[in-house]
């Protein structure tokens, strides 16, 4: 396989046939069968989210380093308060550089809740309804492409709003040993372009094209990818096609609940993700009708990856 990343086109660690070998081998002995699992145990439990202890940070970075993603429970927890101790937490895992997106708030954080103002009023993820596979950020630049995220439930949906999650390493293991020639398509410069976005007549964000999978410096994988079927361009060849089509019925099989790979889950108040930035989805569902009680989740986006200054 050669690398076709315009990115990174020096490195890339799983070109030899043996290390992707050994790799994979690695990664999937260590990745559970979320079909089994009880979502109970791979809480990370957090006395104080400002100042986790050792052991609980270990258990967060250990988690990430084998399947990229960390479930923490707050032993107390404020709608409020937690912005600031969600923030602390997230750095001391690595994920400083917040990336300050069109909808974030003042902090950078952006507050994931059902709105209708100006800038949020067209975006899915500000509705109740389905967020179909991605990873975050898709449309930014290569230079500000987000590795990290934290997602915090500050109040759940009175019913829905299930989160789907996927390594994105478990997707690009899936897409090789389908064909290897999927993912010399979905590396390619152009494979995956995002419109321009133009709000009232004003171009709020150039189109942006790029790979789907790249590597970074130290040769770990990033994915950049959307499901969506409206306002994403495929490369019109036929690998990229069909590898997008393999990728949509990952999806099918996941939302029938047959993916050994794919962890089902309603985060709850308190609750929350630590990832680089896997695939995932969101269920649609139905919120309170009294304000206070409205579905609200914080979420972090991050030029780093998680325990990036150790890595």
């Amino acid at each position: 396989m050669t690398s076709t990343n315009p990115v990174n086109p020096v490195y890339n660690p799983l070109i030899d046939q043996n290390d992707y070998l050994s790799w994979r081998k690695d990664k999937l002995a260590n990745t559970p069968d979320y079909r089994d699992a009880d979502p109970a145990d791979l809480f990370v439990d957090i006395e104080n989210a400002s100042d986790p202890t050792p052991e609980e940070l270990g258990q967060i970075l250990a988690a990430c380093d084998k399947t990229n993603m960390a479930l923490y429970r707050l032993a107390t927890h404020s709608p409020i308060a937690d912005k600031k101790t969600i923030i602390a937490l997230a750095q001391k895992t690595g994920l400083k550089q917040l990336d300050k997106n069109l909808c974030a708030d003042e902090d950078s954080l952006t507050s994931i809740t059902r709105t209708s103002h100006q800038g949020q009023h067209n975006y899915i993820p500000y509705s109740n309804k389905r967020l179909s596979w991605h990873t975050d950020g898709y449309y930014n630049t290569p230079e500000h492409q987000v590795r990290g995220m934290l997602l915090h439930c500050a109040t759940p949906a009175k019913s829905g709003g299930e989160s789907l999650l996927m390594d994105h390493e478990i997707a690009y293991i899936l897409l090789r040993d389908e064909n290897p020639r999927y993912i010399e398509a979905l590396m390619q410069a152009d494979a995956m372009t995002i419109p321009a976005n133009v709000l009232d007549g004003t171009v709020i964000r150039k189109a942006q094209s790029g790979p789907v999978f790249s590597f970074n410096h130290k040769g770990q994988l990033h994915m950049r990818y959307s499901a969506r079927k409206r306002n994403i361009e495929w490369k019109q060849d036929a690998h990229t096609l069909e590898a997008v089509a393999f990728l949509d019925e990952l999806w099918e099989q996941a939302a029938k609940g047959r993916s050994p790979y794919v962890l089902k889950y309603t985060l709850q108040a308190g609750e929350g993700l630590i990832c680089n930035n896997i695939l995932h989805c969101r269920t649609a569902f139905e919120d309170f009708d009294e304000p206070s009680k409205k579905r609200l989740l914080y979420r972090g986006r991050y030029y780093d990856r998680v325990n990036e200054f150790q890595e």
